[in-house]
């Protein structure tokens, strides 16, 4: 059986999978928030806990925020702040006691979503995470690209392409750049750019439901994410050439953006059509800790 743990800032969950992906187990603890030796003993009470309940023994896949830096073996660029610079992999395999393999959480939502979600039987899936922050993921014929530098699909921290001055000024990432995608697409930037253009402060599930009540405003910071959605899609389009995009995280609800994103992406994609299909998830918020159980496969 395989065994997927979602190391979350909030959560830690995990989900013991069959051989064909049916789910015999799902449960979920509170992250020790700021206590780096209490992660690790939450992580290995639950996996003991499972098998235990279960009767044997698995494989265990581990999808948290950041990735596991070349250089020094450690974890580095997770918003789990305590994580960090700490040499979560070797430690967590002690705790085990056995090998485990570790992926970035949004290299897992695209996984899972490749395997046996809305990009099953695709040869390239990218997969994206449109949340409080903005991250992706690329799976091909079922095998993640991490990179030389585990950064692979981390579209977000490259400049929104294509921009005018409808675009600017260009808003600060907590990066240290300006102009990041993330800084548009992310659920705060939508937030952000619609207290510019309107003064009202308001989150995306209001905007999309005042846009659908005939809110002009609201209707037209809803065109321009989608209108810049499109744009940042077709870089990722015109340098990678997936089969299926799948949105992932809190904006991915929009029900309009798969029907409208397509329409708009097609000028800024260097070829005469474009077979990327956009899709919405197949497995919700379950993705994430579902790819980390299909990192053995």
């Amino acid at each position: 059986m395989r065994i997927g743990i979602d190391l979350g800032g909030t959560k830690i969950e995990i989900v013991v999978l069959d051989e064909d992906g049916g789910e015999l187990l799902r449960r979920r603890l509170a992250t020790p928030q700021g206590d780096y030796a209490g992660t690790i003993q939450a992580v290995a009470q639950l996996v003991a806990e499972s098998e235990r309940d279960l009767g044997a023994r698995g494989t265990v896949g581990v999808g948290t925020p950041g990735a596991i830096s070349a250089l020094s073996g450690n974890l580095k660029n997770s918003n789990s702040t305590w994580l960090n610079d700490q040499p979560l992999q070797r430690d967590l395999e002690q705790a085990l006691g056995r090998a485990i393999r570790l992926a970035n959480d949004a290299n897992c939502f695209a996984l899972s979503e490749a395997v046996d979600g809305a990009g099953a039987g695709a040869d390239v899936v990218f997969g994206v995470i449109l949340g409080t922050g903005v991250g992706g993921g690329i799976v091909v014929r079922h095998h993640v690209l991490t990179g030389a530098n585990a950064i692979a699909g981390e579209w977000g921290h490259n400049p929104l392409p294509f921009c005018s001055a409808g675009d600017a000024p260009a808003p600060a990432c907590y990066c240290g750049q300006h102009g990041c995608i993330e800084t548009y697409l992310s659920g705060p930037g939508m937030g952000r750019d619609h207290l510019q253009h309107d003064g009202r402060r308001m989150d995306p599930p209001a905007i999309v439901a005042a846009a659908e009540a005939g809110d002009a405003a609201c209707e037209a910071t809803l065109a321009r994410y989608e209108d810049r959605l499109a744009r940042a899609l077709s870089n990722v389009i015109n340098l990678l050439d997936p089969d299926v995009i799948v949105l992932g995280g809190g904006m991915s609800n929009i029900a309009r953006l798969y029907r409208n994103v397509p329409r708009l992406w097609q000028p800024y994609i260097f070829s005469d059509q474009v077979a990327t299909r956009l899709v919405p998830n197949r497995h919700g918020d379950s993705s994430g800790v579902r790819g980390a159980a299909w990192l053995w496969s």
